[in-house]
């Protein structure tokens, strides 16, 4: 009977020669299987955040009235917050979570007809929403996609903004979702963040039990995944919210 090759039957260099072999095979086959936008990601930093958005009950028109009001500053500032941003003709735009898709309308007219703007939305309810809402509308250069809560869905190197406003503090999971941020920015593409003051006695109680972090971590957080912060923009009037912009290294 012959028995199959053991540890002790081979020399020592040959064991080194195919231990590296190994190793190179390994290290080339992890650059050929994982696209750049995957990494290790760390886990959810408040499970459930989105689950009334994720749900078949979810009453569009509740909450069209409820983001579409005027006493919500961020409607009421829309025009000026989508100035601020300094779009150009032909630039590429990607609107990360889209919701009812008034800012999305926006930065269509903002960028041109040569220009390209993607709704981003994890929401079946509301993506069925906005593609009803563009299609009335015949803005033929607005796109909607269906991402998930840890990719946008874009290309690499396909945009030259992204602009996330009142759905930063609503990322589970920040790390993943900013990291393939990176991936589909265009060099030192532009990620501004628009969202909530959370101050301890200044801030209303909804706030605070909602939006799970100040500014200061969440420029933390996004500094922290290779971006460079640029500027805060101030808005007049526009008080309950703060804006960021950063710059793609």
């Amino acid at each position: 009977m012959t028995l199959a090759p053991t540890l002790a039957t081979h020399s020592l260099p040959s064991l080194k020669a195919a231990f590296g072999r190994a190793l190179l095979l390994a290290w080339v086959g992890s650059f050929l299987i994982a696209p750049p936008a995957v990494h290790a990601q760390g886990g959810s930093v408040k499970p459930g955040i989105n689950d009334k958005f994720l749900s078949e009950a979810l009453d569009v028109k509740e909450w069209t009235g409820k983001f579409e009001g005027e006493s919500r500053q961020i409607y009421s500032h829309r025009k000026a917050i989508v100035d601020a941003l300094k779009l150009e003709d032909k630039q590429r735009v990607a609107d990360v979570g889209a919701g009812t898709g008034f800012f999305s309308e926006l930065l269509s007219g903002a960028v041109g007809d040569n220009g390209q703007v993607w709704a981003l939305e994890i929401s079946p309810k509301f993506v069925e929403h906005l593609k009803q809402r563009f299609d009335k509308a015949g803005l033929e250069n607005i796109e909607v996609v269906e991402n998930t809560d840890r990719t946008t869905g874009l290309a690499e190197s396909s945009i030259d903004l992204a602009f996330i406003c009142d759905v930063y503090h609503h990322f589970e999971y920040p790390d993943a979702i900013l990291n393939n941020l990176k991936y589909v920015l265009r060099g030192h593409g532009s990620l501004v963040v628009v969202d909530f003051h959370r101050e301890a006695g200044k801030s209303e109680d909804w706030v605070l039990e909602h939006v799970r972090a100040s500014q200061d971590v969440f420029r933390k957080e996004i500094e922290s995944a290779g971006f460079v912060f640029v500027e805060e923009v101030k808005i007049e009037g526009l008080d309950d919210n703060y804006i960021m912009r950063f710059r793609n290294r």
